[in-house]
């Protein structure tokens, strides 16, 4: 029983997944602050369906790289590639946990529930083959991973008042604000993976995967580091622009995104993994920040 845990932790990738969880949790209590009212039963179901979603894609992106997963390090311990777990057996545990975490969410609301699905199959069915073939696949990627804010959000909408409050509260409210929270998720993947990709890219080469900008650990990769963690300082003041983030948040966003640009421009000049692990470390601490700080400096709508 430990070893089967053990696996399915590492079936569903539980960091990233409890990643992910954590992002829709917090958009679905910002929309729950714009409606007025926190309904906690339905933030419940939005964890469980949101894990359970997130797990299915990510079982079903093992299943389709457990081939290249043997070749690396950093994951021929996967429960697939190691053989502890036989691929049908992981497909069932990734079928059900995507219909059931489907059901969840459409239950919550219908628009989150869609967007579940379509998030499932460009992770899993576009994302994942693309991995060997093309660095497109890290824009492809960016999307599906930029999901999470919108389901969450738009989950804080009943389904049945969903309509009625799209017609009652500013448009702003059900259409930016879900959009720039995807936008700021969006924009942080870049400097986040390919800072990812510098550091593993020896183990990335040796499955045939190569997803820096420029294919190689040079300059011209360390220029769209460092120019993807500069594109952090705008989108930091989009929520203060379109009205609904406050001065703290933009205060702790500009700081986020100097720290972001430094450490990018570090690396620009050293191009090491070193320098490329600190913008790795800095992405992982800015983004469950400033959504941290932006929940306590949300602005409603009227």
């Amino acid at each position: 029983m430990k070893t089967f845990i053990s696996d399915f932790n590492k079936l569903v990738k539980l960091r990233l997944t409890l990643t992910v969880v954590f992002s829709a949790s917090i958009s679905f209590l910002m929309g729950a602050k714009q409606q007025g009212e926190i309904m906690w039963i339905n933030w419940l179901m939005l964890t469980i369906g949101g894990f359970l979603v997130t797990g299915a894609a990510n079982g079903f992106n093992e299943i389709i790289e457990k081939d290249i997963d043997k070749l690396m390090k950093r994951t021929m311990d996967r429960p697939l590639p190691a053989e502890r777990m036989t691929t049908g057996q992981a497909l069932v545990l990734s079928v059900l946990m995507g219909i059931l975490g489907t059901m969840v969410l459409v239950k919550l609301n219908f628009v989150a529930g869609l967007l579940s699905v379509f998030s499932i199959f460009l992770y899993a069915f576009a994302y994942t083959p693309l991995k060997p073939k093309s660095r497109i696949a890290v824009l492809v990627g960016a999307i599906p991973g930029a999901l999470p804010p919108l389901i969450g959000y738009f989950a804080a909408f009943e389904s049945l008042g969903f309509g009625l409050a799209y017609t009652e509260v500013n448009e702003y409210a059900i259409v930016v604000t879900p959009f720039i929270l995807f936008l700021i998720q969006f924009f942080w993947q870049y400097p986040h993976y390919w800072a990812i990709a510098w550091v593993a890219d020896e183990d990335y080469k040796r499955a045939g995967i190569r997803l820096l900008p420029s294919l190689e650990k040079d300059k011209v990769s360390a220029w769209f580091i460092f120019i993807s963690s500069l594109l952090m300082i705008p989108v930091g003041f989009l929520p203060m622009y379109f009205g609904f983030g406050g001065w703290v948040f933009t205060a702790v966003a500009l700081l986020g995104g100097l720290a972001f640009t430094w450490y990018g421009y570090k690396h620009l000049v050293e191009r090491t993994d070193m320098s490329a692990k600190k913008v790795m470390y800095i992405s992982f601490l800015y983004l469950p920040l400033i959504q941290l700080i932006l929940l306590f400096d949300f602005i409603p709508f009227k």
